[in-house]
């Protein structure tokens, strides 16, 4: 009996790389946009999912993160996500890092650096102390070669459709 208690816990104790593998499945489904995927994990379980649908729903905040937090929210019935980690295969953005730090996310794991935008020292660092609002952990490169390629085709097919 112990054997099986045991093999039930490898089973559902998921690594930050585990979680950003889901969150790259999610990338995957983005149908006209840049390839973004995040999820929220809270206790073991995905409690939020979201890509990016900006391009779909004409909504310049469908970030990728945006969504996630806005599902995960709705499932616990409040906006603070105190104890929840956030994965997204891409460095978030001001907009983004700002919303993560709103809603007292206790964790911030993500895959890709964005040296243009990313809000997490990257182009800028909003997750700096003295803030008024806790400041997540931070995991950055999680699964980092993946998701950076997925980044690198998605440009170069973009680049190949300009005439």
């Amino acid at each position: 009996m112990q054997k099986f208690s045991e093999q039930i816990f490898q089973l559902t104790e998921n690594t930050d790389q585990d979680w950003m593998n889901e969150a790259l499945t999610q990338a995957g489904q983005v149908i006209c946009d840049i390839p973004v995927g995040a999820l929220i994990v809270m206790a073991g379980k995905i409690i939020g999912r979201g890509h990016n649908l900006r391009e779909e729903t004409n909504d310049p905040t469908a970030h990728a993160e945006i969504i996630a937090i806005r599902a995960a929210a709705v499932h616990l019935g409040s906006w603070r996500l105190t104890g929840a980690t956030l994965y997204t295969t891409l460095e978030p953005c001001p907009m983004c890092a700002e919303a993560i730090i709103q809603c007292r996310l206790s964790k911030l794991v993500f895959g890709a650096y964005d040296a243009r935008s990313g809000a997490a020292g990257s182009a800028f660092n909003l997750f700096c102390s003295g803030r008024i609002y806790p400041i997540p952990e931070i995991v950055a490169g999680v699964c980092e070669q993946q998701c950076q390629e997925l980044l690198v085709n998605y440009f170069r097919e973009q680049a190949r459709r300009v005439p």
